[in-house]
Parts: structure tokens; sequence; C-alpha cells
């Protein structure tokens, strides 16, 4: 069995107030917009599960024929009209799944298109915030280099290469935290899913990057979205024993075993204004049998992050 030895509390009400403050000292308030992965595109389509799937978890979407999705790509800066090619502020790329399982029943996955986190805990990250915040908007960054010394999963992050891809649909992406998958058997595991294009990556040159609109990987979403569906494999790379599960710092080796999830085929750009779609507040947390939560006390935090700026995205007229 994986090590998760690490046990979690829930994450203080300060604690997630304090990060959604340093998100917005970072790229500034925009009413009705997320915090961060504030641009975004949503799609529609289907999910259709593999036929080996069943022998990892017993989960509803896993079981059935296939189950209808939404789908939103984004970049990574809490700025709304953030350039697709700014090489700093909109990598790493995101996703998100919702799995429609019934009415008011859904289940979702959200992932990054860098393989790992920079911190392991909530108030890692809102130092890591702070630092940064300190370094690009007052022009103070040694407190940024003091923290990424210390940090030395944070400082590969930071200084990880981020292509930027021809598309959103050429892209892969990870989901940084463990989760426990359960079969019909009882039969456990620990993995973390990552989605990948059945077209294969491709990543533009810096200057092909730089002669590209400040809109490219939207406008070609929709143009790739019109001339056919976009399919997209969901994997769940299985830990080993020994290997970490609850400290999203720690990358798996690409050695260790996959398995394949299922489909998501994508058909069409949704209408991000649609009152249905203004209220989506994605959870990092699966929340149906078959999948659970590790002890990475990051999902908890990042699930109350969400919740917190949904709710305040609502309030004001989700974008």
């Amino acid at each position: 069995m994986a090590s998760s030895s690490v046990a979690v509390s829930a994450p203080s009400s300060v604690l997630i107030q304090r990060l959604l403050d340093a998100l917005d000292a970072l790229s500034g308030l925009h009413p009705g917009f997320r915090p961060a992965h504030a641009k975004g595109a949503m799609c529609s389509g289907v999910f259709t599960p593999s036929s080996e799937v069943a022998e990892l978890t017993c989960a509803p979407h896993a079981m059935r024929p296939s189950t209808p999705v939404i789908v939103r790509f984004s970049d990574s800066s809490g700025i709304p009209t953030v350039p697709d090619n700014d090489p700093q502020l909109a990598s790493p790329r995101g996703i998100a799944v919702r799995f429609y399982l019934a009415d008011h029943v859904h289940t979702d996955i959200v992932a990054h298109s860098h393989n790992g986190f920079p911190v392991r805990s909530g108030e890692e990250f809102l130092e890591f915030l702070r630092a940064l915040a300190a370094a690009l908007g007052q022009g103070q960054p040694a407190a940024f280099g003091a923290f990424l010394a210390s940090h030395p999963h944070a400082k590969e992050f930071v200084e990880a290469l981020k292509p930027i891809p021809s598309s959103f649909a050429r892209e892969s992406f990870f989901a940084v935290t463990a989760f426990r998958f359960t079969n019909q058997k009882g039969e456990d595991c620990y993995g973390r899913f990552r989605i990948r294009p059945r077209a294969g990556n491709d990543y533009l040159t810096t200057s092909e990057a730089a002669g590209k609109s400040a809109n490219f990987l939207f406008d070609e979403l929709t143009q790739r979205l019109a001339q056919g569906p976009v399919e997209l494999g969901v994997f769940v790379q299985l830990a080993e024993d020994g290997d970490e599960v609850a400290d999203a710092t720690v990358v798996w080796p690409d050695s260790r075993p996959e398995v394949e999830f299922g489909t998501l085929t994508l058909t069409a750009r949704v209408n991000d204004a649609d009152p249905e779609m203004r209220k989506i507040i994605f959870d990092p947390i699966p929340r149906v049998d078959g999948i659970a939560p590790s002890l990475d006390p990051l999902i908890e935090v990042r699930s109350a992050i969400y919740l917190l700026s949904g709710r305040r995205r609502r309030a004001v007229g989700a974008k």
C-alpha cells in the first residue's frame, strides 16, 4: 500500500479567506471572475469509460455506458484579459471536468498542465502567494527568492519549462492530488488523474507564440469544434508501494503503470453566460462511491477556496 500517513483536518475559514485575499493581491480583484484561471472556455460533450476501468473503481460514471460532461479550459492567471500567449501569466493552463450523474448529482476532475504542485499545504501556499505578490507587485523579489531557496519543489515548479500549446486540444493535464480508488470487489489503490489529447501534444516555439493573438487558444478551440469532435483520453497513474500519496509536490516516476479511465468527446462550445454554466463551482473532491480523497491536505484547502470564491462570484454574476 502506498504511503498516506499524514492526518488531515479541515482548513480554517481564516486560512481560506487569507488565501483568497492573497490571490486577489496577486492578480487584482475582478468581480464576477475566478481569482485564478479567470479566463476560460466551456465545452459540452460526453464521457465514455474504458473497458478496463471497472477493475479500478465502482464510481458511477465508470459503470455506465456514457455520461454527459462540461469541460472548462483556462489560462492560469486571475486576470480575465490575460493574453493566451503570455509566457509567464497564462501558464500552467487548467482543465476542469464535470460529470453529470443525475439531477443535482455530479463529480469533477480539476487539473493543470504542469505535473506537480509547488507546495504541499495551504499554509505553504499562502506563503508562496504572498512572496510572489511582493515580487511582482511591490518590486521586492528577495522574499520570493528566499521562499524558493527553502522550498525546492516550488523552485522546480517556477523554473520548469511551460510551453504554450497550439491548442487547448493539444495539451496534457495532471490532477496534482492523489485519490483512493475502490472497485466492486472492495480492492483499493491510489492514483492520480491524467488527461491527454488523443491527437497528441503540440507546442509552439517562442517566436510562433509571440506572433499569436491574445485570444488565439479560445478562437482556435471554437474553430476546431466547428470542424469535428475533440477527444481527450483520461488515465489514472497508479502509485506503487512506498509512493507518497499525501504530498502534491512529489511526482511519481513515469514508469508507474496507468489505467485508462475513458474518453472525453467534446462537441461544442457552451455559452459561458448561460445561467446553468454561471452556477458551476468545480470541486476537487470527487464525492462519489469508488473514488475518495487521500490524506493530501491540499484537497480540502482547494475545495474550500473554490467554494468561497464561487459563492463570491455567483453573488455578482459569474463569468
